[in-house]
């Protein structure tokens, strides 16, 4: 069975990785006597000695404006959904490791997305309970906006359990939002020293290389992601576009 979902996996991420002119008005014809009509009309009587009616100067064309195009929007690190799963019960390494194997050969999106819920989970619970509770109210900081009340309460968290993996990745993320990238890329760094396959790390990270103009560490970034979730939201494209951009089109 796993054979069969691979095979369907290499199928579907194969199949993905496959200037108006203006219009111009065209002349009057004219007949080979006739001559171009001067800037001023010439003075004609008609034959009852009247002065020809002519017709008023058409008023001129106003072109639509142009359609607006609203503003990019602000670029996000990819954070753990609201609603997660309990975490499996047992040795969480052993489950960890069975849950990226899954997340490879997933055939759907929606089956890849429930396995990834699952990781998140094993990872958020990885803190213990004091973490955790700290880790609630880092959320609530968040959603109020309240970036310095967060950034305190996950440096102490940091010092308190130093290996929650989650705790560096949550403030390399407030670190962002305060716009201070070196410190959210050498966040990103601890991650990745911890869980070289967290996919929201390497996802964040090219999201911030991007920021910095750096598109070919933004890309490798990207593909390090898609080698470890190749269903990844919204990555699969943004690897497209940066290939074509970085390395050019196939011929």
């Amino acid at each position: 069975m796993a054979k069969r979902f691979h095979a369907l996996f290499v199928a579907a991420l194969l199949a993905t990785l496959p200037a108006a002119s203006a219009l111009a008005q065209a002349p009057n014809a004219q007949g080979p006597n006739t001559q171009a009509p001067s800037a001023q009309a010439p003075n004609v009587q008609a034959p009852d000695g009247t002065e020809p009616k002519v017709d008023p100067t058409p008023e001129p064309k106003i072109a639509p404006p142009e359609p607006k195009i609203g503003p990019n929007p602000e670029p996000k690190l990819v954070e753990p959904p609201a609603n997660l799963p309990r975490p499996q019960t047992g040795d969480s390494k052993i489950n960890i490791d069975k849950l990226f194997e899954a997340l490879k050969i997933a055939p759907t999106e929606e089956s890849a997305k429930y396995v990834e819920n699952r990781i998140w989970a094993l990872w958020l619970a990885a803190g213990g309970d004091t973490s955790n509770l700290l880790m609630g109210r880092v959320k609530t900081a968040m959603e109020k906006k309240e970036l310095d009340l967060a950034l305190k309460l996950l440096n102490a968290i940091i010092d308190l359990k130093p290996e929650f993996v989650e705790a560096w990745n949550r403030r390399a993320t407030v670190f962002f939002n305060n716009k201070d990238y070196v410190s959210a890329i050498a966040d990103i760094h601890e991650v990745l020293v911890r869980e070289p396959r967290h996919f929201g790390a390497l996802s964040g990270l090219g999201t911030i290389m991007q920021e910095l103009g750096d598109d070919k560490g933004a890309l490798e970034a990207y593909r390090r992601a898609l080698a470890v979730h190749p269903k990844l939201e919204k990555v699969p494209e943004l690897v497209k576009k940066l290939t074509e951009k970085v390395e050019g089109r196939e011929i």
